[in-house]
């Protein structure tokens, strides 16, 4: 969703809320710390005045130590401030992250399938962290300058009202005018970045999963130049937002000149006319060269702000979208008694997969669904999890919708093993206990026997505390899909649905599988799905899925 940089920094803001006492301290300190680097200069003025013969409103003694004074509590208001800021920025991105991550559990599965993996890597790692710049330098940043440019429009019209009228404008040109001109002339090209630094970040993960293949058919050498190609695109618009930051700078400082020059002008005009005296042309003029660090801090900020509201708004695209399918809470919980598809349709998008489909589930049985790829076989058990929504017809679990079903009571019920098993990067007890996080060593054991590979894990040197490595890249296909097995196995639910549960493995461990979903016959609810005739042996019932329909 596209959205004006105002609505972006609109809602990143009241992200602060709960850190809004922090952004206070440090906004405080801040203005404080500002003043005093601004009348340090003001004070070297009086000095000037009162070496000069002028009326000055201290001793010049008294004006050193005050000076002193301002130097010492200039440094420790920096600190404080800065401190402040940065507190604030990384505990925002923490409670970014977090956000984020539940945003992405209450869209998974559904919305997240069509989702390039590493541009969702890109949007959690170097998008928040773009953020930092907003939270830590621009946010308190502003409202610094702001405060402080009525302070020092006070302080230099306290000697006539044109020069503060002057000074006045210098802050809203520098502060405001010339950061939105600047982001302006930026355009689209932060959005672009950030979209392309994600598409980058989707093709390297890409490349390194498939890196075996590309090494298999020499296809390295086109891939790199791919990956070349991409990076000197995103290159180039980097370029582009740098060449703005550039031009802006270079504005910035020459506008500073010409306001210090016109205030000098005005002032001189105004003591030719005996408007003011000699102070009423030295103290605005050099109070005005020395007070520009606010507005320019956010003069500076023009040209990266398009860059940080770009990654802001693709963080926000994630928290606000709303998921297809909304979790349930509040019903009364179901005892499963049986399930069952009643006439129902479902498509992707404008394409229809299943029609009018109705297959009964009855409790205690095996029920087999075969069919050619692209049927819908697997989308139908992803309809009973409730992992989509059926536009026409139900789905029942104990003759219940299941869209009335709470999400965590229907998750209890079920189990599901696919033909590709996720193994997290840790070990084999863990990855099995992601089913049952209490499971006792025991019932570990029983479920791999289940599927097994307890023989397998136990001639292991490390046992069941062997690394699987990432994404279990030191197991093979047959063995990932075992573990996968044992997992719903030890999550012990009564209605379990398996997606060519045996593709990978060989006749003899399917054989020893399919015995023990036969020993689980009556006490266990399955469906099964599966391309093989010897594995459908076990069903009690079997379905065929072509084009979309039941038979």
């Amino acid at each position: 969703m596209k959205r004006s940089g105002f609505t972006v920094m609109a809602r990143l803001i009241g992200l602060v809320r709960p850190l809004a006492g922090y952004m206070a301290l440090a906004v405080t300190m801040g203005l404080m710390g500002h003043l005093c680097a601004t009348f340090l200069t003001v004070l070297g003025g009086f000095g000037i005045l009162q070496v000069l013969g002028f009326a000055a409103p201290l001793p010049l003694a008294r004006l050193f130590v005050l000076a002193a004074v301002l130097a010492v509590l200039r440094a420790v208001l920096r600190y404080g401030e800065q401190a402040c800021n940065h507190f604030i920025a990384f505990k925002l991105l923490a409670l970014l992250r977090d956000k984020v991550f539940r945003a992405l559990r209450r869209l998974a599965p559904a919305k997240l399938e069509s989702r390039e993996k590493g541009d969702l890597i890109s949007v959690i790692t170097s998008d928040i962290e773009l953020l930092e710049v907003f939270y830590a330098h621009t946010i308190s940043p502003a409202l610094i300058a702001l405060l402080f440019s009525i302070l020092l429009t006070g302080f230099i019209g306290s000697y006539h009202p044109l020069l503060g009228a002057l000074a006045l404008a210098a802050y809203a040109v520098v502060g405001l005018a010339l950061p939105v001109a600047i982001s302006r002339a930026s355009g689209p090209d932060g959005l672009r970045l950030r979209t392309a630094s994600g598409a980058l970040a989707g093709f390297v993960l890409d490349s390194l999963r498939g890196l075996p293949e590309t090494l298999q058919y020499s296809a390295g050498p086109a891939r790199l130049q791919q990956m070349q190609d991409r990076t000197e695109a995103l290159s180039r618009q980097e370029e582009r937002l740098k060449r703005t930051a550039g031009r802006g700078t270079a504005a910035t400082q020459l506008i500073l000149w010409g306001f210090d020059l016109a205030m000098l002008f005005a002032a001189a005009a105004l003591y030719l006319r005996g408007a003011v005296d000699f102070a009423g042309v030295l103290i605005p003029t050099i109070a005005l060269m020395s007070s520009f660090g606010p507005v320019v801090a956010l003069a500076n900020l023009g040209s990266t702000l398009q860059n940080t509201f770009a990654a802001g708004n693709r963080v926000l695209d994630i928290l606000e979208e709303e998921p297809l399918v909304q979790d349930i809470h509040g019903q009364p919980d179901v005892t499963f008694g049986g399930a069952g598809a009643e006439n129902v349709t479902f498509g992707y998008g404008e394409e229809t997969i299943l029609q009018n489909v109705t297959v009964p589930v009855p409790a205690g049985q095996t029920i087999g669904i075969v069919g050619r790829s692209g049927s819908g076989k697997s989308t139908l058990l992803k309809l009973f999890l409730r992992f989509w929504q059926v536009e026409k017809g139900r789905v029942q679990v104990s003759g219940c919708s299941v869209e009335r079903i709470n999400t965590a009571n229907l998750r209890r019920m079920q189990a599901l093993v696919t033909q590709e098993t996720h193994l997290f990067h840790d070990s084999i007890r863990n990855n099995l206990r992601i089913a049952k996080l209490d499971a006792t060593d025991e019932e570990l054991v029983a479920a791999c026997q289940k599927a097994s590979i307890h023989d397998w894990i136990a001639a292991l040197p490390q046992g069941y505390d062997t690394q699987v490595g990432e994404l279990g890249e030191t197991l093979s296909g047959g063995e990932r899909q075992r573990l996968g097995l044992a997992r719903a196995f030890l999550h012990d639910a009564p209605f379990l649905l398996l997606d060519e549960p045996t593709s990978n493995l060989d006749s003899l461990n399917e054989a020893v599988i399919l015995r023990a979903l036969e020993q689980e016959h009556g006490r266990r609810t399955v469906v099964l799905v599966s391309h093989r005739a010897s594995t459908m042996g076990i069903a009690d019932t079997v379905y065929s899925v072509e084009n979309g329909r039941v038979s």
